[in-house]
């Protein structure tokens, strides 16, 4: 009766332990203790009122859903990339500055400094996703047609991209008048929620709904796993790797929408600087394999907020600003080894040969 129940414990810890959504799920409960033992205040949550005399929720917790919904929009397109390629794009951030350049164009005409927006709201964003998908279709039409590899492909817009949108508007600043366009990036005047929490939660339903009533996930993964198998199942790779960078096309201009009106101007050289690195790793430690195939959506959002988790904690320690990245560098590495499918192997190997000892003993 003893052996029976240690070995039902023993595969429900099997079973927890092999979950994707294991690592992120630990690795969020860690910087969690780490920060309720160092500052309980870190997780106090107040309500106030911001400059407009609105109310609003602030502390750190709200600044993590604040800025890693960001992350999340732009972790759902790099998944889909990931898993459909077999590989990144690095040129997301570029990406959004451009995207973000033709929302200003549109909104501010040829003047950066107008009294009034010169096109609603609506249309400006509509033109940024139509940017965004055009750059996202350049970068799949050169890795899904000329079979150029992903990193390579988006290393032109990466190059390019940031010049690109300073062109746009002529290298100049414009600034958006409305106070209006300001809500995508902050708060709707009587909702003390954060605008991004609710357009990340619209794109994952969007997302959600698209995965289930369609065969887009279904057919991304095989193609990642096997694309001869997949041509040879009736399903078209090309088109299915060109879709994925479109969709992440998408996501960037959501991005940029909320990029951009956080200060209702752009900086071309400082926006979204080095995020792409951030929505990459998010991909990596909800346990999705960077080489394709397999993906989990879900396991990506909850590494994107792992990934502004730490960010924040680093910033709450006092961690200057130019060494920030070597710090998150360090514990992301030790996160994505152990989240690595060889090393978690190698566990589940070492933890039945420890059973086994102990059976015998």
């Amino acid at each position: 009766m003893t052996n029976n129940i240690k070995k039902k414990d023993q595969s429900m810890l099997k079973k927890i332990s092999s979950n994707q959504l294991f690592i992120p799920i630990i690795a969020l409960l860690l910087l969690a203790v780490i920060n309720l033992i160092n500052d309980p205040s870190f997780f106090k949550i107040t309500a106030g009122y911001n400059n407009a005399g609105n109310p609003v929720l602030s502390g750190y917790l709200i600044t993590i859903l604040d800025y890693g919904s960001e992350l999340v929009i732009l972790a759902i397109g790099m998944t889909l990339v990931t898993a459909a390629s077999g590989g990144q794009d690095i040129s997301v951030g570029a990406t959004i500055a451009i995207a973000g350049s033709a929302m200003l164009r549109v909104l501010c005409g040829g003047n950066s400094r107008p009294d009034t927006i010169q096109a609603p709201i609506i249309v400006a964003f509509l033109v940024a996703c139509v940017v965004g998908m055009l750059c996202g279709a350049f970068n799949g039409m050169l890795v899904a047609i000329f079979k150029i590899q992903p990193m390579i492909a988006t290393l032109i817009l990466f190059t390019a991209g940031r010049s690109i949108a300073a062109w746009i508007n002529n290298n100049e600043l414009p600034i958006v008048p409305d106070p209006k366009f300001s809500y995508f990036g902050s708060f709707i005047p009587g909702i003390p929620i954060p605008t991004t929490v609710f357009i990340a939660a619209i794109c994952l339903i969007v997302i959600a709904l698209v995965l289930k009533f369609t065969n887009l996930g279904l057919y991304t993964q095989a193609v990642g796993i096997n694309e001869k198998s997949s041509r040879l199942n009736g399903i078209n790779p090309t088109l299915i790797k060109f879709l994925a960078f479109v969709i992440l096309g998408l996501c960037v201009a959501v991005a940029a929408l909320i990029k951009v009106s956080r200060l209702s101007t752009i900086n071309y050289s400082v926006i979204a600087k080095d995020i792409e690195m951030d929505a990459i790793l998010a991909v990596a430690l909800g346990g999705n394999a960077l080489s394709g195939g397999k993906f989990n959506i879900w396991a990506s959002v909850l590494g994107a907020y792992v990934i502004q988790f730490l960010t924040t904690t680093l910033y709450k320690f006092n961690v200057q600003s130019d060494a920030l990245a070597a710090y998150k560098a360090v514990v992301v590495i030790i996160l994505v080894v152990f989240s690595a499918p060889k090393v978690r192997e190698y566990m589940a190997n070492l933890r039945k040969s420890i059973t086994r000892k102990k059976e015998i003993a």
